[in-house]
């Protein structure tokens, strides 16, 4: 794709987002799995189905402009995800492990806070409220999971793991 306009960029944003929301959704269950602590592992849960519903609201935004979700895989969400898997995969103590994966999540979420961030003022600049708007509700709940993440890392997770 051959980007000669803020749209152009625009779309392509878009689609990178969206193969970095189906990675997540791949890779959310084994982290929900491997988390020991019972809060950590609902927070991936519930983020899990809120990542199903950031896929359809980019489909949405997608189809608005007559676009399909194909595009390029986005390699800095695989990057991410793969230093999660391999926090998976450490030989740690449980909450030390749960620390990591914590740590692991919060890099997806500034990764994700970032992409969404940038589509949004494109959304604004190119006149797309709507999409603007669906892109927004999506920044806030990805902020809150990084939120939600940081208080259970400082008030449990992180001192168990400092034990």
């Amino acid at each position: 794709m051959k980007l000669e306009t803020l749209k152009d960029l625009y779309i392509l944003e878009l689609k990178d987002l969206y193969s970095a929301e189906k990675q997540i959704i791949v890779a959310l269950p084994k982290m929900a799995k491997a988390a020991t602590n019972a809060k950590l592992s609902a927070g991936f849960k519930e983020h899990l189905e809120q990542t199903r519903e950031h896929v359809v609201r980019l489909e949405k935004i997608l189809t608005s402009h007559g676009q399909t979700t194909r595009g390029p895989k986005c390699l800095g969400m695989e990057g991410a995800l793969k230093e999660g898997a391999e926090m998976i995969e450490e030989e740690a103590d449980e909450e030390v492990r749960d620390a990591g994966l914590i740590g692991a999540a919060q890099r997806v979420e500034h990764y994700e806070m970032a992409g969404y961030g940038c589509a949004r003022t494109y959304a604004e600049l190119l006149g797309d409220k709507e999409g603007a708007k669906l892109l927004q509700t999506t920044l806030n709940e990805e902020a809150d999971t990084d939120k939600k993440l940081s208080k259970l890392a400082t008030s449990v997770i992180n001192i168990a793991a400092d034990k």
